[in-house]
C-alpha cells in the first residue's frame, strides 16, 4: 500500500475525511501524539487498525468527537460528573470512559459494555472529525508497544505502507497521551494519567483515585495505557525513582561508559551540562515538566537513532504531568531502579 504524507491543508484534510469515511486508515495530529483514524461505527475499518499496529483486540480504543454535542453518538448515558469534566476540560486531553451505545463496534470496546471518549483539542484534529462527521476511533499511530509519534515523521517510520494518508501538522503540543478517567467508580479513577493532571480534575470534581497497577491482556481492559509494557524504545531504558535518582544516574553512566557501552541520558536542562562531561549522548527535555511531557517521546526516538546501547532518565516527581511522566517512563523501561 502507498502511503502519502501530506501537510493539513484544507483540500488534504478534506481528502483525509473522504478516506475515513470510505474505511480508510488516516494517521492525523491532537494535541498529546498523532492518532491513527478510521471510522469508529464501522467494525471493517477498526480491524484495520489492529492490524496496522499489530495491536492486540483486547486494548481498547478511543473514540474522538468534535464536540460535546456528538456524545450521545457514542454514550448511552452521561452521569453529571462527567457533564461537569467535558464541559470544562473538552476540548483538551481527557478521556472519559462511559456506557457505550449499542452500534459502537465491540472491537473498539474490547468487548466491554464501556466506551471511552474524548474530544481533542487540535485544528486539525477537529477539522478532520467535523468533515468526516463521524465519530472517529483512534489509537497512537505507532507500532503496537513502541514509543508514541508526536510528528508526522514518526508515524511515517512505523506504518508507511500499512496506512493510506498521513496528515503533518507539526509537532504535538503536550506530548503525552490523554488522562483516561472512568466516572464510574466512586471517588472516580484515573485509569491512566496524561495531559490534565489529577490536581485540575479534583479543583472541579473533588476527590480522585489513580490505579497503581498493570493489566494482563487475558481479558478487555477498561482503558488503553494499561499493560505493564508499552511506549518502549530499542535500547533499554533504566528509569531512577527516589530521592537519590540523579546521583545513582551518574554513577551508573560512569558504569556503563567504563564498559565500553554508550549511554544516551534523557535529562532536564538543569542536569544536561554534567551529564555531557560525564560523556553521556544528552536529549534536553527543557526547563519545566510541560516541556518534559512535550519533548519525551521524541527523545526516546531520537537516542534510539544515535545508536546509544542504554538510555537512562531519572524521575521528576509526580506533582502536575509528572505523574504522567512517570507512568510512561516506567512502562517504557526495562529496569526501574528505586533509591533511598
Amino acid at each position: 500500500m502507498e502511503t502519502r504524507l501530506l501537510p493539513a491543508i484544507p483540500e488534504n484534510i478534506a481528502l483525509a475525511a473522504e478516506t475515513i469515511k470510505a474505511g480508510g486508515l488516516v494517521a492525523f495530529p491532537t494535541e498529546t501524539v498523532y492518532g491513527l483514524g478510521a471510522n469508529a461505527l464501522d467494525a471493517d475499518a477498526v480491524a484495520r487498525i489492529f492490524a496496522a499496529k499489530e495491536r492486540p483486540t483486547a486494548d481498547p480504543l478511543i473514540v474522538h468527537l468534535s464536540g460535546l454535542d456528538q456524545l450521545s453518538r457514542v454514550a448511552r448515558s452521561v452521569p453529571t460528573t462527567a457533564q461537569r469534566l467535558a464541559e470544562t476540560f473538552w476540548p483538551g486531553p481527557l478521556t472519559l470512559v462511559l456506557s457505550k451505545q449499542p452500534h459502537v463496534p465491540a472491537l473498539v470496546t474490547s468487548g466491554l459494555d464501556t466506551v471511552a471518549v474524548r474530544v481533542p483539542d487540535h485544528a486539525v484534529a477537529l477539522a478532520l472529525l467535523r468533515a468526516a462527521n463521524l465519530p472517529i476511533a483512534a489509537p497512537s499511530a505507532n507500532r503496537f508497544g513502541h514509543v508514541s509519534p508526536t510528528t508526522a515523521q514518526h508515524v511515517w517510520h512505523d506504518l508507511h505502507g500499512r496506512i493510506e494518508i498521513i496528515l503533518d501538522g507539526g509537532a504535538t503540543a503536550v506530548g503525552v497521551e490523554s488522562t483516561v478517567l472512568d466516572v464510574s467508580t466512586s471517588p472516580p479513577a484515573i485509569l491512566r494519567p496524561g495531559g490534565i493532571p489529577a490536581e485540575m480534575l479534583e479543583a472541579v470534581i473533588g476527590p480522585v483515585a489513580v490505579l497503581r497497577r498493570s493489566l494482563p491482556l487475558d481479558q478487555g481492559l477498561p482503558s488503553p495505557g494499561l499493560l505493564e509494557k508499552h511506549y518502549a524504545p530499542r535500547a533499554a531504558l533504566i528509569f531512577f525513582i527516589g530521592p537519590t535518582g540523579r546521583e545513582a544516574l551518574m554513577a551508573h553512566l560512569a558504569a556503563t561508559r567504563a564498559a565500553g557501552r554508550r549511554a544516551g541520558v534523557l535529562a532536564m536542562d538543569e542536569d544536561a551540562p554534567a551529564l555531557a562531561r560525564g560523556g553521556a549522548v544528552v536529549y534536553r527535555l527543557g526547563a519545566d515538566l510541560n516541556s518534559v511531557a512535550r519533548h519525551l517521546y521524541a527523545g526516546l526516538r531520537w537516542l534510539d537513532a544515535q545508536g546509544v546501547d542504554v538510555i537512562l532518565c531519572r524521575d521528576f516527581g509526580t506533582g502536575g504531568l509528572g505523574l504522567a511522566i512517570r507512568d510512561r517512563l516506567t512502562r517504557a523501561a526495562a529496569r526501574v531502579v528505586e533509591t533511598t
